[in-house]
């Protein structure tokens, strides 16, 4: 997509609330790519090819959500002034714990939707842990290694259901090398995760607990299961 023109907003009203924007200011047309406005009609545009249908229109409205976006947005500014373009800087990651169905996933892509008009280049990967395991599965023709990196390595990472899956020697080894090598690098990383802060070293094991509880502001998502509301 040519980011030098419009882009079609619908669904971001909410959004650009937050922020005091209006759709006249992100479509607003300079002819210089580097530009703020130029970057956050590439994120958004990101942002709607890559977040998940049902989250399209999710809104980080939880207040420490919003606010742990905005400390971020602010270190990646202050990191990258003597940059052409504003990248994700190095920041403390965003725990999102609670039981099931309580919006911990809607919260954490309200969050990347949130960071997406800020001008900055986010880069962001997101994934689940099933799927991230499922991706790292030894097998002929992928490169495990390769693959792991891409989630390891990604400047910001929104890893859904951590601790969900069924424990294993190997998905603790994998847990443990990536969620080590994002707190040595102070890599941003925004988790989910079924359990309550007591449970937590139980469900993860000691060695990642011990680093999360370091690198991570934790927010407790509480509520009822909303899907089973839905359903009733």
């Amino acid at each position: 997509m040519d980011h030098l023109t419009r882009i079609n907003l619908t669904g971001w009203d909410d959004v650009l609330a937050l922020h005091h924007l209006t759709a006249g200011q992100i479509n607003d047309i300079t002819g210089d790519p580097y530009d703020h406005w130029t970057i956050a009609r590439k994120e958004i545009n990101y942002a709607d090819q890559h977040v998940p249908f049902i989250y399209r229109r999710a809104v980080a409205d939880h207040p420490d959500v919003k606010a742990w976006a905005d400390s971020l947005a602010a270190a990646s500014r202050e990191q990258a002034k003597a940059r052409i373009m504003p990248s994700v800087g190095r920041h403390r990651s965003l725990l999102l714990l609670g039981p099931t169905g309580t919006g911990k996933t809607h919260q954490a892509y309200g969050a990347l939707r949130y960071l997406a008009p800020t001008g900055i280049n986010w880069n962001w990967t997101a994934t689940s842990s099933a799927d991230m395991y499922a991706a790292l599965r030894p097998r002929a023709g992928v490169d495990s290694e390769t693959e792991f990196r891409r989630y390891a390595h990604a400047r910001l990472l929104l890893l859904d259901d951590l601790g969900a899956a069924k424990s294993s020697e190997w998905t603790e080894e994998i847990n443990f090398r990536l969620i080590n090598h994002r707190y040595e690098n102070q890599l941003p990383t925004i988790l989910t995760s079924n359990v309550l802060p007591g449970e937590l070293m139980e469900r993860v094991g000691d060695r990642v607990a011990s680093r999360l509880i370091e690198m991570c502001d934790r927010v407790v998502i509480k509520g009822t299961d909303r899907r089973k509301q839905a359903a009733a």
